[in-house]
């Protein structure tokens, strides 16, 4: 019995690690660095909604057992739950056992924060002699200020230059993603880590110029660029996503098949090669290029010139008009100046157009460029049009006034009312104009007279073409009855 109780001891002595003589089992493993000197590819693409997912692919030389890596200068924005690291050759004689990510990244404060409880050395300097001394304390506190023990007083502040031995393994000058790894073999490996991380955005940006006949305009796209994820990619592989890609809460379960594709696709192509990738495009510069942290950068997407467009004068009303009794419905209104073009390959374009802000100039007398309106665009699918709202005309106005009400019948289940309109439209432009005009109308409709042919836009809305001679007026009459 009292052998098996001393047995029972050393068994428990051993499990914590007290016998000094014996090993312990849970020994620290040797930390193996990987910086981007070890970086053989990185390939980036971003997402319309602040994401990026990021290929990092490098070369490391691991032992063989376990060991633990730590993959240095990593993004800071990373999402560490979505960041997977696998061995390209040999897959099955490697394995992660666990990972974590350090981005409590090292300043003084944080060095002094990590050393509480800790001795440091005080270095005073004599201010007559110059001559340096050192005194041990221990770090009491340093939230909202330094308390140390120095001997046998506790001093508050800073009263010299702190010496620290070393740096905690948690405290970090970059970002790092700790992997401990097991290998079959020793040697080297082409690791590729992938993470998706924020601070990494695009968007597109266009620039049209309109031909003096204001019928043809020659069309650049851009993509702007913005890194702010905390770490920089040299010559990378890059690609864009156009679309809304879904996530459910931070990482969407469809996500990994579709980053996969993704990445697959690496075609050589004009300045942008753009295509489908599941419903969403996918456009990929055709050349590496350095993203450099904290760095907006533009590069070329798109270019296209002579595409026709339609520029349309658009006076629209409201459907209020049509319920009451008025007198004066406004004096010179203004015309809403519109450029409409198709986004076909007949027109000189045909690739998908991500969503951004399209502005539009135009050449003076002179010859100089003039900005003349802006307006952002949807996604926009090759044969479909691209409509822009410019702004409002100077030249051309409106005058509009009710000339007759009356209340044909009113009840609980239906009111009629017949009214009459005067559209007074004047142009004080050089040349001809013609101007669309647009009434939406409540209920059932019914355009009873009318000084111009009409027609119809939708079930709630009648629309004219009106031609203004230069520098002239054109009068639109109309008498229309409604039901509600």
């Amino acid at each position: 019995m009292k052998k098996r109780m001393q047995l029972l001891a050393l068994m428990v002595l051993l499990s914590i690690g007290l016998l000094g003589n014996v090993p312990c089992v849970c020994a620290q493993l040797t930390e193996l660095r990987s910086t981007l000197a070890d970086q053989q590819q990185v390939a980036v693409t971003i997402y319309n909604s602040n994401l990026a997912l990021i290929k990092d692919l490098r070369r490391v030389t691991l032992p063989a057992g376990e060991s633990l890596l730590a993959l240095r200068e990593v993004a800071a924005g990373m999402q560490p739950e979505t960041a997977l690291l696998r061995s390209l050759k040999n897959a099955t004689d490697f394995r992660v056992v666990e990972q974590s990510f350090d981005f409590d990244l090292l300043t003084p404060g944080k060095l002094l924060e990590k050393y509480v409880g800790r001795t440091v050395q005080v270095v005073r300097v004599h201010p007559q002699t110059g001559a340096e001394s050192f005194e041990s304390a221990q770090v009491l506190a340093a939230n909202g200020g330094v308390v140390l023990r120095m001997g046998d007083r506790i001093e508050t502040g800073i009263p010299g230059r702190l010496v620290y031995p070393d740096v905690p393994a948690n405290l970090r000058d970059r970002p790092t993603l700790v992997v401990q790894v097991l290998a079959g073999k020793a040697g080297p490996r082409d690791l590729e880590l992938s993470y998706l991380t924020g601070g990494l955005s695009w968007q597109a940006d266009y620039v049209a110029e309109l031909d003096g006949q204001d019928t043809h305009l020659a069309l650049s796209g851009w993509v702007t660029l913005n890194n702010q994820s905390g770490a920089s990619y040299e010559q990378a592989r890059l690609q864009l996503v156009a679309g809304d890609v879904h996530r459910a809460g931070r990482q969407d379960l469809a996500m990994r098949d579709f980053e996969e594709r993704a990445m697959k696709v690496m075609t050589a192509a004009p300045a942008m090669a753009e295509e489908s990738l599941l419903d969403y495009h996918l456009y990929t510069l055709d050349r590496p290029t350095t993203i450099r942290e904290n760095q907006v950068k533009q590069v070329a997407l798109l270019s296209g010139s002579g595409i026709p467009a339609d520029k349309e004068y658009l006076l629209r009303g409201s459907d209020y008009y049509y319920r009451g009794r008025y007198n004066d419905l406004g004096k010179k209104l203004k015309a809403s100046v519109y450029l409409e073009f198709a986004n076909t390959a007949k027109s000189g374009l045909g690739m998908p157009l991500p969503k951004g802000i399209l502005r539009v100039y135009k050449k003076d007398s002179n010859g100089n460029a003039q900005f003349v309106g802006e307006d952002s665009i949807d996604h926009t699918p090759k044969n479909e049009k691209v409509r822009l709202r410019l702004g409002d005309a100077f030249d051309v106005t409106a005058d509009r006034i009710q000339t007759d009400y009356k209340k044909i019948s009113g009840g609980p289940q239906e009111t009629v009312i017949e009214t009459a309109y005067r559209l007074e439209l004047k142009n004080a432009r050089s040349a001809a104009v013609t101007v669309k005009v647009e009434e939406p109308m409540p209920g059932d409709w019914q355009i009873l007279q009318a000084s111009h042919p009409h027609g119809k836009k939708d079930a709630h809305t009648a629309s004219w073409q009106i031609a203004i001679p230069a520098e002239g007026r054109t009068v639109l009459t109309y008498r229309v009855r409604v039901r509600y």
